[in-house]
């Protein structure tokens, strides 16, 4: 997009002089080549790297009972994720999960800024894992670019075709791990290896790798800046008590090169040598000495470094550290800052996620492993048979959502003489769904003609603590 500035008043000269300026208003995008850099943070977001994709790449190798740990099955609407076996009708577990992810990130993100995206996104993870496998082929911020900058040369061409397929291999790796968590991942790999995918499996592994390829490979902070919406309103959760990678200005200004032995105050200048190294190592490319921008992830790279210059020019580590604007402007030291964690808006946040998960893992724990749903039989109401009994047709389906085979003993109560007359018990197999269908009679005489409610009561044989009680109607013909 571009606009055009309107040409100068007056005549024109003879032969026509164009006195448009076209201005684009897009910018190019500049690629940014982080500096590799080492220290406590850095630490600390690669043993996040680890322990997330130990657990993404481990979980679906894992049995249980048999049977893979963690499964969604999609074809047999069936999710097993350890002990637990859930179905459809069990969605709501999911919204309480979802709603508990939610609220531990506001409450993180109140307290110390955007540590999710920082240190355990998995954008910011798969992207550490592409830049290392780059640094290892390309070699170093500097090599990188010299590299890019040279003209096509076979070493070129060679270095750059290694370092894509090592990050395809890598994607599909991502990919087929993803699918496994909906398909049982040993019979996939056995697919893999006999070339017998299906076209839905075949799909998914592609796109996935494909994307995470295309994102932790080319896009990398592009995300973070313009597709992720949680950097646009993530200032809606911030305040002057949260604490966040700060600049410390007041010490930091004037900034400057000088020698190592030289005098700052001397020279009037302040603690910052402008070494622009905590740009060098910023993944999405700012200058955290401008302030706080909607850009930052929070990684603390930028702190790394300048602790280890700090170190190496003998002046105090800090100038770039987590604090917050309170503390910035006070001059509070970290205790101070952290006793202004408790404040209303964090206690709402921890009240809110408390009392939902204690009511999430409080269902769980309490759930049935048994669900029942009564249907009656709509092709015959009620009718009238021997002896002039009353009878009506239900059909049952029970849900076993234990590992074990169940055998479940069906009564019906809430009329005078009401019984079962067919089959009162019903084996089912683990975590099948059958349905069976219950003939219901009551004496004549028993009841007014109308609708009246009726229980019927659903008990394991296997485990007498199962039990279900679910309500219909038996209706008297007049």
């Amino acid at each position: 997009m571009s606009v055009q500035t309107p040409k100068a008043a007056g005549p024109q000269p003879a032969g026509g002089t164009d006195d448009e300026i076209e201005i684009s208003l897009y910018a190019a995008r500049q690629k940014i080549y982080p500096r590799s850099v080492s220290g406590l943070f850095s630490k600390w977001r690669w043993a996040l790297v680890w322990l997330t994709q130990i657990v993404f790449y481990g979980l679906p190798w894992l049995t249980w009972n048999d049977r893979q740990a963690v499964l969604f099955d999609l074809e047999a609407r069936r999710f097993y994720i350890f002990n637990l076996v859930l179905y459809p009708q069990d969605f709501i577990y999911l919204t309480g999960l979802l709603v508990i992810s939610a609220l531990a990130l506001f409450l993180f993100t109140a307290i110390a800024g955007r540590l999710w995206c920082g240190y355990a996104c998995p954008q910011t993870v798969y992207t550490e894992i592409y830049l290392w496998i780059e640094r290892r082929v390309e070699g170093d911020r500097s090599a990188r670019m010299r590299l890019d900058q040279s003209p096509l040369s076979l070493r070129k061409f060679g270095t750059k075709g290694l370092k894509h397929v090592l990050w395809a291999a890598f994607g599909l790796w991502t990919g087929f791990t993803f699918v496994g968590y909906f398909t049982p991942i040993h019979e996939l790999g056995a697919a893999v290896i006999q070339w017998e995918l299906g076209p839905w499996q075949t799909f998914w592994i592609f796109f996935y790798g494909f994307a995470t390829y295309g994102n932790a490979g080319f896009l990398r902070e592009q995300v973070c800046k313009y597709m992720c919406p949680y950097a646009r309103f993530q200032s809606a959760m911030f305040d002057k008590d949260t604490m966040i990678v700060t600049y410390d200005q007041a010490r930091g200004e004037p900034r400057g090169p000088r020698s190592r032995k030289a005098d700052p105050k001397a020279l009037g200048l302040g603690a910052c040598v402008d070494c622009t190294l905590c740009v060098q190592v910023c993944p999405t490319g700012i200058d955290i000495r401008n302030g706080l921008q909607y850009e930052c992830i929070g990684c603390g790279a930028c702190i790394d470094v300048c602790d280890d210059v700090m170190d190496k020019v003998g002046y105090p580590r800090g100038l770039i550290k987590y604090s917050t604007q309170n503390g910035m402007a006070q001059g509070w030291t970290a205790r101070q800052m952290l006793r202004r964690v408790l404040r209303p808006r964090v206690l709402v946040y921890s009240g809110i996620l408390l009392a939902i998960t204690l009511a999430v893992f409080t269902s769980l724990w309490l759930r049935t492993p048994l669900k029942v749903d009564v249907i009656r039989d709509r092709g015959a109401l009620a009718r009238m048979v021997e002896f002039g009994r009353i009878e009506n047709v239900y059909r049952l389906q029970l849900m076993n959502a234990t590992e074990q085979a169940q055998t479940y003993r069906l009564t019906v109560s809430g009329l005078p003489g009401i019984e079962i007359v067919s089959e009162a018990e019903v084996a089912v197999r683990p975590t099948e769904v059958r349905s069976v269908a219950v003939t219901v009679q009551m004496p004549p005489g028993a009841a007014e003609p109308g609708s009246h409610p009726v229980h019927f009561d659903i008990v394991s044989l296997t485990d007498p603590g199962i039990r279900v009680t679910e309500k219909s109607v038996f209706i008297v013909p007049r």
